[in-house]
């Protein structure tokens, strides 16, 4: 072997070696980068609602509305029914949607949309978020009132979030695929710890904080995707 293929041959090797040292804080760096999206996404929807509160004599808006032109009003805008990954959906007719317009804050980029073990809903991505459904009062009651909350700081507003459906085609028993969530509550799996196993959250007073699961609540039959619930004393309102 000549002198000059064994030089060459250990300098490939020591670039592999650091190579192999940079890939994870490279990976972890990416994700970070993420995650901070995320949180200012989730802060902007905050602020929407305060905005939203403020124009509408402190009434929390309704997790759902109506039925209409073939389609459900969520907070987060209109939902066509139909077959998963084929439904229309509008931005516009949601609640908050006169304060964020073309923000672009409603995907998370640390839901990925394209993963294998990933379904659509309509037929590209519509929301990465949750509502704390605790806010929504039923249809036949009036708006809760955000003056009536005691503690804003300690109570959560939107999450992210995420559910694992098995009774939708493509999903079933044998193939649980993730898919978005549109509320969070304090009895059901649908808080989305996709951020090094913890989830943004935006208080009712504005502050965005990390969550962690609930030992021993993340949904098992996708345990990977870390779908949990989050801690009950940060949605109830008394």
């Amino acid at each position: 072997m000549s002198r000059v293929t064994s030089s060459l041959g250990v300098v490939i090797a020591i670039l592999a070696t650091v190579a192999s040292l940079l890939l994870p804080t490279l990976g972890r760096s990416k994700a970070a980068a993420r995650r901070i999206q995320c949180v200012n996404g989730v802060r902007q929807l905050g602020l929407a609602a305060q905005l939203y509160w403020e124009d509408n004599a402190s009434q929390a808006f309704r997790y759902r509305g109506v039925f209409t032109n073939g389609g459900d009003l969520f907070w987060f805008g209109w939902l066509q029914r139909g077959t998963e990954g084929s439904r229309e959906f509008d931005a516009t007719q949601g609640a908050l949607y006169p304060y964020l317009e073309s923000l672009g804050v409603e995907i998370c980029p640390s839901l990925n949309y394209s993963g294998p073990h990933f379904k659509l809903k309509a037929t590209g991505a519509a929301y990465g978020y949750g509502y704390n459904l605790h806010l929504s009062a039923p249809a036949s009651q009036p708006p809760l009132n955000i003056s009536k909350i005691a503690q804003p700081v300690e109570t959560v507003l939107f999450a992210d979030a995420a559910q694992v459906n098995t009774f939708q085609a493509p999903a079933a028993p044998d193939n649980p695929l993730l898919e978005e969530f549109y509320y969070v509550n304090s009895s059901e799996a649908t808080a989305h710890f996709r951020h090094q196993q913890s989830a943004n959250a935006v208080f009712c007073d504005g502050h965005v904080a990390r969550e962690k699961p609930v030992p021993g609540s993340i949904d098992q039959k996708l345990p990977a995707a870390g779908v949990g619930r989050l801690r009950p004393e940060c949605l109830q309102v008394p």
